[in-house]
């Protein structure tokens, strides 16, 4: 019995004691079971009772008494028992539990996927680094979260676009030209710009298109710099993207909203709603009316657009391009950017409760010795993926909260030991496949039997009940927008497929012992195990090895 189907047979003991006439409630749509903390109490419990018992008018472990002993008789359920104020723990017969398994393997890389997300339309921007520099630690941080979160809310049913706001508009740009044309007639870069010596290399790819590009007169010489610049550095951004397993869908230019004219019909858009106002000689917007600590100048008073108007324009054009929700996952130097975005949804006539959400990530630091030896004291994401590989990346900068800061070691997340996160669960998916691999060749098939109801040594139940959270996790990580979540559970499942392993065996122990249904049912355990290990790695975007 999988908890979908167990939560169906509580749903259908509400209707039956509605329908008798013993309650008088509205059945909910879904009943939520969980896995018991302690395992003494149970594979499942659900507080239904507690939730229903003031609307029935009734005391909570009454409620819990009449759902008991309804879902006491569905087929499957070995024990249903009342704890507490009126907590229902239901323990299932090893034979419904262990059907589980099968469950598993048959559903394969679907297992997990629900539809508690079903209906949310979002826009998901992250990363959004400049186009002047390579992406670097933080940028890092945020791939890994965003598109572990982009990978949850498909795998729950939303439909999400991945978005990357290239902010290649304003002075940096002309200064990023400034500094390659600098750089190729051995000058210092000018005050502002950047003296990295990726630029150099910039220049003398640019100078390779360009052979004439020391011979246009100043100002257009900058000019072609700055445009074949962008180019090559944003390709460059793309490639270690897309080394780290990052795709997005749309790549959004900051530049196309001021030459389109976008930027000074978001001003208009925004009077309209009442919410712009003139004062001397600068056109603002009223953001103080929804919680910012001051308005904002959207036009200054030289007729040049801010940045805080390219951040209007552009939440109006993820509007109009039809996403109702809108997630932002910004940087830990960008608090003072989430009232004023929320400020521009509801001035925009939106809710910005509903329509928009802003994540702060904070800062992670990797000790080692690998840093940023060509481009000054930063570590950058493509030298971090030739030292550390982009598994050990991934899966370490999703396995905490977002908004904690994060101090890693690499020359521990480069160790192949239980004491390194991703090793371990990595290792138990090898282990998994290692053990299907030596199964079949001592003659052991899925296809020849199972039998669930063989599954009842202590440490399966313990397995069993862990794999059947597995679509609760998934649930719940892409509602709190916490990836981690998934790590955690990753490595929580680690953990129990070892103490199986090393307590109950799937290949006969000598040449000579009969293979039965106890060892192929166990290897309906093992392969279950493997998909949901699978099936979690690929949500934080980490391969599933099968050897190690």
């Amino acid at each position: 019995m999988t908890p979908e189907q167990l939560s169906a047979a509580l749903r259908t003991a509400l209707t039956d004691a509605v329908a008798a006439g013993d309650l008088a409630v509205d059945v909910p749509a879904e009943v939520r079971v969980e896995r018991p903390r302690n395992r003494d109490h149970g594979d499942w419990s659900t507080n239904v009772a507690l939730q229903l018992a003031k609307l029935a008018g009734m005391p909570p472990r009454e409620v819990a008494a009449l759902l008991a002993d309804r879902v006491g008789r569905v087929d499957g359920v070995k024990a249903v028992d009342i704890a507490g104020p009126g907590f229902l723990n239901i323990t299932l017969d090893a034979a419904s539990a262990g059907e589980l398994a099968r469950s598993i393997v048959e559903a394969g890389d679907a297992y997990g996927r629900n539809d508690s997300e079903a209906g949310h339309v979002i826009n998901l921007e992250f990363i959004s680094g400049n186009p002047t520099g390579d992406l670097h630690i933080g940028h890092t941080r945020w791939a890994a979260l965003g598109d572990a979160l982009a990978r949850l809310l498909r795998a729950s049913a939303a439909e999400v676009t991945t978005e990357y706001y290239i902010n290649d508009a304003g002075a940096q740009m002309d200064k990023f030209g400034a500094s390659i044309i600098a750089r190729l007639k051995g000058e210092d870069v000018p005050e502002g710009g950047y003296p990295g010596e990726y630029v150099t290399e910039l220049g003398r790819k640019a100078l390779a298109e360009r052979p004439d590009l020391l011979d246009l007169p100043a100002d257009e010489a900058v000019a072609v710099a700055r445009d074949l610049g962008y180019r090559l550095q944003l390709a460059a951004i793309q490639k270690t993207l897309d080394d780290f397993g990052v795709h997005f869908d749309v790549w959004f230019s900051e530049s196309q909203l001021h030459s389109g004219g976008a930027v000074e019909q978001a001003v208009e858009r925004l009077r309209e709603q009442g919410h712009v106002f003139d004062q001397e000689g600068a056109v603002w917007l009223r953001t103080t009316d929804f919680t910012d600590d001051k308005d904002r100048v959207l036009i200054r008073a030289n007729g040049e657009p801010t940045y805080f108007a390219a951040d209007a324009a552009y939440y109006l054009s993820k509007k109009d391009r039809g996403f109702p929700e809108k997630i932002y996952l910004l940087g830990a130097d960008h608090h003072g950017y989430v009232n004023r975005l929320k400020a521009i949804a509801a001035c925009a006539g939106d809710d910005p409760q509903q329509n928009i959400e802003v994540l702060i990530g904070q800062l992670v630091n990797i000790a080692g010795e690998r840093m940023g030896k060509r481009r000054g004291n930063a570590i950058y994401m493509d030298e971090l993926i030739d030292w550390l590989g982009t598994d050990a990346l991934r899966y370490s900068l999703a396995r905490y909260p977002a908004d904690s800061p994060l101090s890693l070691d690499g020359e521990e997340l480069r160790k192949q030991t239980n004491d390194n996160p991703v090793f371990y669960v990595q290792y138990a998916h090898a282990r998994t496949s290692n053990v299907a691999r030596l199964a079949g060749e001592d003659g052991v098939s899925r296809a020849d039997g199972f039998d669930p109801s063989l599954l009842s040594d202590p440490t399966e139940a313990a397995l069993l009940a862990i794999l059947g959270d597995f679509p609760r996790v998934v649930a719940q990580a892409a509602h709190l927008r916490e990836p981690h979540r998934v790590a955690r559970y990753l490595e929580d499942l680690a953990g129990h497929f070892h103490k199986w392993y090393d307590t109950c065996r799937v290949r006969p122990m000598t040449a000579d012992e009969e293979v039965t249904d106890l060892h192929r049912s166990r290897l309906w355990l093992n392969d279950a195990t493997r998909q949901v290990l699978a099936n979690g790695l690929a949500l934080l975007g980490v391969s599933a090895p099968e050897r190690m």
